[in-house]
């Protein structure tokens, strides 16, 4: 005789590790011109309290205004392309990252996010650490004005 599961095991069974495959990544997010972005994780998806995970493709040139995430920290992991980060007050510091490299922007920093090629395609993973879209535009002269095709989405809904 084979034993009923345990009201643990049938919690568990349906409560437990997710796996999203590549193929099941979920388009029905905003999307705006320069910028195709699929969720992976959140609560919607999976239940997530305190994530948001998902891939973003920046189109060539496409290019943030100045901004900050509040109290949200963010990880960006750069799959292929070449990612240009500024930040600070005046946006005076600068760094770029490419394939394999991670991007960790923490609570409150001002910065504007670039995809530092003319022609090829940005894609990276994006994590944040709330599943709520948080953008505070400042008013910050960017040091690359935002050309060609604004980097728009939920977190930056005025580029």
């Amino acid at each position: 005789m084979s034993e009923s599961p345990s009201p643990h095991e049938i919690r568990w069974q349906h409560d437990g590790v997710r796996v999203v495959g590549a193929d099941r990544l979920d388009a029905n997010t905003a999307q705006t011109p320069g910028m195709d972005r699929k969720a992976a994780i959140n609560f919607a998806r999976v239940g997530a309290q305190r994530l948001w995970a998902g891939t973003v493709h920046i189109h060539a040139n496409a290019k943030t205004g100045a901004h900050h995430h509040g109290p949200l920290e963010s990880v960006i992991y750069v799959i292929k392309g070449r990612a240009r980060m500024r930040w600070g007050e005046r946006l005076e510091f600068t760094a770029e990252a490419g394939p394999g490299d991670f991007i960790y922007v923490p609570p409150f920093v001002p910065h504007q996010e670039i995809n530092a090629s003319r022609d090829e395609v940005l894609e990276c993973v994006l994590v944040r650490s709330s599943g709520e879209a948080v953008a505070i535009n400042l008013d910050i002269e960017p040091v690359e004005k935002p050309e060609t095709v604004r980097w728009v989405d939920p977190t930056h809904p005025n580029g």
